[in-house]
This record gives C-alpha cells, sequence and structure tokens, in this order.
C-alpha cells in the first residue's frame, strides 16, 4: 500500500476508537447549541471517521442543520492536509538514539517485521526509523481497511463537511493546528512507552479486531449508551491498557482547549461543528462543558 496514502489517512484515524456518551442524554449524533447570548444556534456532530458518508443519510435533521449554519469548524482544516502529511513524515521519525532491536525483544522484533510486511506491504528495513507510535497506527489502519473494505478510500465525514461549506462559500475554522494534533498522535508518549503498546498491539491482534466490531455496530446504531460502556470501561484482562494521563491527553485536555474557542466561534457565525465523538460526551465532554459556560445543548431528533 502507497504509503503517503496510509499517511493521509492517518490524519483523521487516531480518534477513530474513541466515542463515549454522557450517561443520560437522548441517543442523537447530532445536537442543537443555543442561548446564552447566541443570535442563532450552533449544532455539534460527532463523527467516526472511516464510516461510509452514505450513513449521514440517516441522522434525523442533519442536513437542515447544515444548512442552516453559516460556517463549518473542524479539527483541523482539511484543506492543509498536504502539509501536514509532511509535517507527520518529519515527525514520525525516531530519535538516533532508540532503534527496534533494543526496544522491543527479538521475538516481538520478528513479529513486527513479519505483521507489516503483510498489513503495510514493507517491513522494518524500510519503516525501521519510524516512531512506535506511527507504526501502531499505520498498521490499525491497514487492518481497518482490511476489516472494512467498503469504506477504503472513501472520504470522510469531516473532510465532506468541510468541503460542503467551501461549495457554499463558507468559511472552515480549525480548533487546532497540526502541530497539536501531531503531539498527540505522536509525542505525547515517551518512545518506551510507545514500543511497549505497539508490541502489546502486535501480539493482540485479536483484540483491536474486537473493539474495531463493536465500535462500528455502536455507531452505526447511534447507540451511545454502548459507545459509553465501550469506552468507559477497564477490561480486567485488558494486556494493554491506556493510562488516565494518556485518555486525558487525546480527550480531556484538548475538550478543555477547544471550550476557549468555542464562544467566540459561535458568537461570530452560527456554526456547525464536526469532531471526533469522543469529545462531545462525559462530564469532560463538549457537551457538558457548553452547558456549564451557560448554553442550552439539545439532542435533535427529527
Amino acid at each position: 500500500m502507497n504509503l503517503r496514502r496510509i499517511i493521509g489517512c492517518l490524519v483523521v484515524f487516531f480518534t477513530l476508537a474513541a466515542c463515549a456518551n454522557t450517561s443520560k442524554d437522548a441517543n442523537s449524533l447530532l445536537w442543537e447549541i443555543s442561548g446564552n447570548g447566541l443570535k442563532a444556534p450552533s449544532y455539534l456532530f460527532g463523527t467516526h471517521h472511516l464510516i461510509p458518508l452514505s450513513f449521514l443519510d440517516s441522522i434525523a435533521g442533519l442536513e437542515g442543520a447544515f444548512e442552516a449554519t453559516e460556517q463549518t469548524v473542524g479539527e483541523l482544516d482539511m484543506s492543509q492536509m498536504n502539509e501536514m502529511q509532511m509535517k507527520i513524515m518529519g515527525a514520525a521519525i525516531m530519535p538516533n538514539e532508540y532503534n527496534y532491536q533494543t526496544l522491543i525483544s527479538e521475538t516481538d522484533f520478528q513479529l513486527l517485521d513479519k505483521t507489516l510486511k503483510e498489513n503495510v506491504g514493507i517491513g522494518l528495513e524500510q519503516l525501521g526509523r519510524m516512531k512506535p507510535a506511527m507504526l501502531s497506527n499505520l498498521i490499525s489502519i491497514t487492518l481497518y481497511q482490511k476489516y472494512y473494505p467498503g469504506v477504503s478510500g472513501e472520504k470522510s465525514i469531516d473532510q465532506h463537511f468541510q468541503d460542503e461549506a467551501l461549495k457554499r462559500s463558507r468559511g472552515v475554522k480549525p480548533l487546532e493546528t497540526a502541530e497539536e494534533q501531531i503531539y498527540t498522535l505522536l509525542g505525547s508518549q515517551t518512545i518506551e512507552r510507545q514500543a511497549e503498546m505497539l508490541a502489546c498491539m502486535i501480539n493482540h491482534p485479536e483484540m483491536l479486531k474486537e473493539q474495531m466490531d463493536k465500535l462500528q455496530t455502536a455507531y452505526l446504531a447511534q447507540d451511545l449508551n454502548a459507545l459509553n460502556t465501550l469506552y468507559q470501561e477497564e477490561l480486567p484482562d485488558d494486556p494493554c491498557p491506556s493510562t488516565q494521563e494518556e485518555k486525558d491527553v487525546i480527550n480531556k485536555n484538548r475538550n478543555t482547549q477547544w471550550l476557549k474557542v468555542l464562544p467566540g466561534i459561535m458568537q461570530e457565525k452560527s456554526s456547525f461543528i464536526a469532531v471526533g465523538c469522543l469529545h462531545l460526551v462525559g462530564e469532560d465532554g463538549l457537551i457538558e462543558g457548553l452547558r456549564k459556560a451557560g448554553y442550552k445543548v439539545e439532542a435533535v431528533t427529527r
């Protein structure tokens, strides 16, 4: 598989497994934001970055919500993808003092090389200077495309909304910079911790498939309670658990920063805000954060 194409997928992939729900709200991926001085409502939509665009037809009220807004807001400005791909390539290189022969066992080294060749098409001879976090994501992307070939190569939902906004001569605003997202993706863990998680993943591929299946089923059903359970539950036999700090880097910390800028964005123009569904929900999510800031946030169900 073409490595440049994989890296393009990587830009919108790392929140793929990050979907959860607030405890008592209606099951909906689309939320109306009003009050607190807003001249017109804005809308918040939870995306799954590798779901086919045809799924959008099943979201009640989505077309009307999008057409009623004046600008689109996303995690990133997707028009800058080529530039971000180049930045990812630079940030993905492992410091010279590290190598896989010393980071992981010989058995895991051979398994990693075999896994890469089987799924990415090239092995450690070509990819051995890439950070473990990069290899983890490359493997995850190619496995996802293998398990769900119907969505491989299709435009992401995030890209779709931004393209549609530009067709209507509307602005597109990003919530974070490429550098901030690259840090989350490739720089927030030590190289040693990245290697530990990579080794664990390749030794337990069945768990990745199980998580992908559960996420796919729950999201397509718009079953936010199931998504919440999937994110929140700590499996007693999970061989690769994330720490709370690692979860916060992906979700809570970014939500906190976004909640600082969203009020000004929505006050300026009514906005269609499309971000990974993890960011909507929970005590630290955007829904609760906006409510605490004085906004009325209601599920759109028709």
